[in-house]
């Protein structure tokens, strides 16, 4: 069953995740600003059990804010960046889907802003709740109710 999809900007690569993401957060670091051409990233973090994809996708290397790398995977007509899997959550299977890919994105806005140490200064984010200088706790950030579901995962 499909509860979410979304796809590229040409149409050949379509997807569909079967939960509701784990956590969405906005990234701030210079090398998502780097490889967005854009002031931040909005990722939503999902089981890779959870989606499906269908058209060819490419993937690169590329670091990250937190030096551990990630793989991304991308449409190899139109080139827009679909998802990645950081190397750091390899183990549990966990992958970041770009959000703002999703047909209905604005269901899911950042819960958190990471690594804000490098945001644009033009970007205002007085009373945001969850800002981050770097990464975050994910224990005292995700809900209960996600990091649950992930351990359950894991075991």
């Amino acid at each position: 069953m499909s509860f979410y999809s979304g796809s590229c900007a040409c149409g050949q690569v379509n997807y569909s995740i079967s939960a509701k993401p784990y956590f969405t957060q906005a990234c701030h670091c210079k090398d998502c600003k780097k490889s967005t051409g854009s002031s931040y990233v909005i990722h939503s973090m999902i089981h890779e059990d959870d989606f499906s994809i269908d058209g060819e996708v490419e993937s690169t290397d590329l670091p990250t804010g937190s030096g551990a790398g990630q793989r991304a995977y991308f449409c190899t007509k139109c080139g827009v960046y679909i998802y990645c899997k950081y190397k750091i959550a390899e183990p549990e299977k966990r992958i970041a889907l770009r959000t703002k890919t999703l047909n209905d994105h604005n269901r899911f806005p950042p819960q958190a802003h990471i690594f804000v140490k490098d945001k644009d200064p033009w970007i205002n984010l007085d009373g945001i709740k969850n800002c981050f200088d770097a990464m975050y706790d994910r224990d005292t950030v995700w809900p209960k109710d996600s990091l649950k579901a992930l351990r359950e995962r894991a075991n």
